[in-house]
C-alpha cells in the first residue's frame, strides 16, 4: 500500500512539474472581442514561459491572425501586444479607428437606361461615410449585380472592383465597373420532362412568358412557383438557356462573349419538370373542442379522365358532424381563372339542431396579386330537425362573390400580418329558393408584433342576412357563434337564436377579440385574451357574450396550435378550447 501511495505521489509531482497549457487571455473592446474570441487560437502550449523563441513565435502568429481578422471589419491600424501576467499570457488588442467609405465610383457599361442606372447607383448598399467591412463590401457588390440581372440584363457581370485603403485617414475609396451586357428577350418556351401531361397544361401556368417580351427574373420565379404548387409535378425548374443566340446572328457562328453591347438577345426559356404520381391517398385523425374526435380520408387523382383535371374526394367522421364530398378542379385558363364543381352530403347535430343537407356548387377562383376572388353558384337542400320541433326543409340557389386579401409572410402564422375576407351572396324565391335574402359577411384579423417576444392579435367579424325572416333560409346562410376561433368560453355554435334547448342561426352576427401573446422561446408561448360576440335575429336584443381566458401556444410544424382555458361571463362556466390533427 505504501509503495502504491509513493508511486502516485511521485507521478503527481512529475505531472505538476511538466509544462502545461497556458490559456492566453484576450483583452479587447466589446465591438471586436466576440469576433476575436471566436476565431483566434488563444490556447497555446508553451514549452517554457522563459523561452524567448517560443514567445516570439506565438506573438507573431497572434498578431498576424488578429490583424487579418480586424481588417475584415475595417480596422487597419490596430495595436496588438502579448504580455505576461500572474494569470498567464494576456493578448491586449486596441483595434484603432474603424475605416469609413470615402469616395465611391460606380461605372455600368452597356445599353442600360439612364434612369435605371441612376436608381441602381442610388440604392448602393455601402454609401460614403458608412463603416467598412469585408462582408458588407462583398454583399454590396453582389447586391448591385443581382439587381442588374433581375430585368433585361441576365448576362450582367462585375468586371472589376477595387477598395483602396488609406490607413492614416482610416478611409476606403471604392471603385467598381460592371458590364450590363446585351438586353435579353424571351425566345421560344421549351418544356422538358413531360410524359403523362400535355404541354398545353404547362402553358396554362406560364402565360406571363411571351416570346419577344423583355426578360424579368420575377416572371421565371412566378411560373416556377405556380407549377410547383400544382398537384402535377414533384420538381420544377424555370431558367434561361445558358447559350442564347443574338437576335440577328446565324446560329452556326454565334458566341455570346463577342456580341456588341447594344444587341438584343432572344433567350429560350427552359421549363424542366418531374411529374408526380397522379394518385394520392391521405388518412388522418384528430380532436377538436368544437366537434370532438374525428377520422378522415382523402383520395386525389390529378389526371382525372386523362385531361389534367384534379379530382379530390373523401369523407370525414366527427362526433358531431359527418360528411362526404367530391370536387373536380380544372386547370387555369389564360386569365389564370380556375373553375371547379363539387358536391357534399353532410349530417350534423350541434346544440340541439339536427341538419341533413345536400349541396352542389360551381365556382371560379382568380388570384389578382394578394387578392383571391371567388365567384360561385350553390344549390342546397337542407332538412332541419330542432329538438322538440317538427322537421322542416329549406332550399336555396345562391349566387355569391367573395374576396380574400392576405398580407402575411407566413400564411400559417397569424401573429404577424393582415387577413381580410368579404363575402356577398343572395337568393330569390323566383329561382329555386324558399326565401328572398341577401347575405354579407366580413372578417378581419391583424397580428401586431410588440418587440421580439410579444405580439397582439386583433380579430373581428360582422355578418348580416337581409331577409323578411329567417324562415326558409338554410343554416349556412345564417349565423351562430361560440367556440374556438369565435367567442371562447362558450360551446361551439351555442350563441344564436334560442328555441327551447336548440340554438338556431340568426340574421345578425358580431364578434371581436383581442389576444396578447408572450413567446418564451422560438416554439412556446403563453397568451391572454378577451372575446365578445353574439348571433341574433333582432338587432334590438343584441347582447354581446363576453369570454376571458389564458392559453398556451405552440408553433408546430403543421402550424400554430392553441390550447385555451376560457371563462364565459354569460354562462358562468369554464371551458377548454383546442384542436389537434394528426395525418398518417
Amino acid at each position: 500500500m505504501w509503495r502504491l501511495i509513493f508511486i502516485l505521489h511521485a507521478a503527481l509531482i512529475f505531472t505538476l512539474a511538466q509544462p502545461g497549457h497556458a490559456a492566453t487571455r484576450l483583452v479587447a473592446p466589446a465591438t471586436v472581442s466576440d469576433m476575436l474570441q471566436r476565431h483566434l487560437t488563444l490556447d497555446e502550449q508553451v514549452a517554457d514561459a522563459q523561452d524567448d523563441m517560443a514567445r516570439t513565435t506565438l506573438e507573431r502568429r497572434l498578431e498576424k491572425e488578429a490583424s487579418e481578422l480586424l481588417a475584415t471589419e475595417g480596422y487597419f491600424s490596430p495595436s496588438i501586444d502579448l504580455r505576461s501576467s500572474n494569470e498567464g499570457l494576456v493578448l491586449q488588442v486596441d483595434p484603432g479607428t474603424r475605416a469609413k467609405i470615402g469616395t465611391l465610383h460606380i461605372e455600368i457599361r452597356g445599353p442600360l437606361a439612364a434612369d435605371r442606372k441612376q436608381m441602381l447607383i442610388k440604392d448602393w448598399a455601402l454609401p460614403s461615410a458608412s463603416a467598412f467591412s469585408q462582408s458588407a463590401w462583398n454583399e454590396a457588390k453582389q447586391g448591385l449585380l443581382r439587381d442588374l440581372m433581375m430585368a433585361d440584363h441576365a448576362a450582367a457581370r462585375l468586371l472589376s472592383s477595387q477598395a483602396e485603403v488609406d490607413v492614416e485617414t482610416a478611409r476606403v475609396d471604392l471603385q467598381l465597373i460592371y458590364d450590363a451586357g446585351p438586353k435579353y428577350r424571351y425566345g421560344e418556351i421549351r418544356v422538358i420532362g413531360l410524359k403523362r401531361y400535355s404541354e398545353s397544361l404547362v402553358k396554362r401556368y406560364s402565360e406571363q412568358l411571351h416570346p419577344g417580351d423583355a426578360y424579368q427574373q420575377k416572371d421565371l420565379l412566378a411560373v416556377q412557383a405556380a407549377l410547383q404548387n400544382t398537384p402535377y409535378f414533384s420538381s420544377v425548374s424555370v431558367e434561361l438557356e445558358h447559350d442564347p443566340l443574338p437576335l440577328e446572328t446565324d446560329a452556326s457562328s454565334a458566341e455570346l462573349p463577342t456580341q456588341p453591347d447594344d444587341e438584343t438577345v432572344h433567350v429560350p426559356v427552359i421549363i424542366r419538370l418531374s411529374e408526380r404520381a397522379p394518385f394520392n391517398v391521405a388518412l388522418g385523425a384528430g380532436f377538436s373542442s368544437n366537434t370532438g374526435a374525428r377520422v378522415e380520408g382523402n383520395f386525389r387523382n390529378s389526371d382525372f379522365f386523362g385531361r389534367g383535371w384534379e379530382l379530390s374526394t373523401g369523407a370525414r367522421v366527427e362526433q358531431l358532424r359527418q360528411g362526404a364530398y367530391a370536387d373536380i378542379f380544372l386547370p387555369p385558363d389564360r386569365k389564370q381563372q380556375r373553375d371547379s364543381v363539387g358536391s357534399i352530403v353532410e349530417k350534423s347535430d350541434i346544440q340541439g339542431l339536427g341538419i341533413e343537407r345536400v349541396a352542389f356548387a360551381v365556382s371560379r377562383v382568380q388570384l389578382r396579386g394578394r387578392i383571391e376572388q371567388r365567384l360561385g353558384l350553390n344549390w342546397q337542400h337542407e332538412q332541419q330537425s330542432p329538438n322538440g320541433v317538427p322537421s322542416s326543409v329549406n332550399r336555396a340557389l345562391t349566387a355569391s362573390v367573395g374576396w380574400l386579401w392576405r398580407y402575411a409572410d407566413d400564411p400559417l402564422d397569424a401573429s404577424e400580418g393582415i387577413v381580410a375576407q368579404l363575402q356577398l351572396g343572395g337568393a330569390a324565391k323566383a329561382v329555386l329558393s324558399d326565401q328572398n335574402f341577401l347575405r354579407s359577411y366580413f372578417r378581419y384579423s391583424q397580428g401586431i408584433p410588440l418587440g421580439k417576444s410579444d405580439g397582439l392579435l386583433l380579430r373581428g367579424e360582422v355578418g348580416i342576412t337581409a331577409a323578411p325572416s329567417r324562415q326558409g333560409i338554410p343554416q349556412d346562410y345564417l349565423f351562430r357563434a361560440g367556440g374556438s376561433n369565435s367567442v371562447r368560453g362558450y360551446a361551439y355554435q351555442s350563441l344564436g337564436v334560442q328555441e327551447g334547448s336548440t340554438t338556431l342561426g340568426g340574421r345578425y352576427l358580431l364578434t371581436v377579440s383581442a389576444e396578447y401573446t408572450h413567446w418564451i422561446n422560438d416554439q412556446w408561448g403563453i397568451a391572454t385574451f378577451v372575446d365578445a360576440g353574439q348571433a341574433a335575429d333582432d338587432r334590438k336584443v343584441f347582447k354581446l357574450a363576453q369570454g376571458y381566458g389564458v392559453g398556451a401556444r405552440w408553433k408546430s410544424p403543421a402550424g400554430p396550435l392553441a390550447i385555451d382555458l376560457a371563462w364565459g361571463k354569460l354562462d358562468k362556466k369554464v371551458r377548454l378550447h383546442f384542436s389537434l390533427a394528426v395525418p398518417f
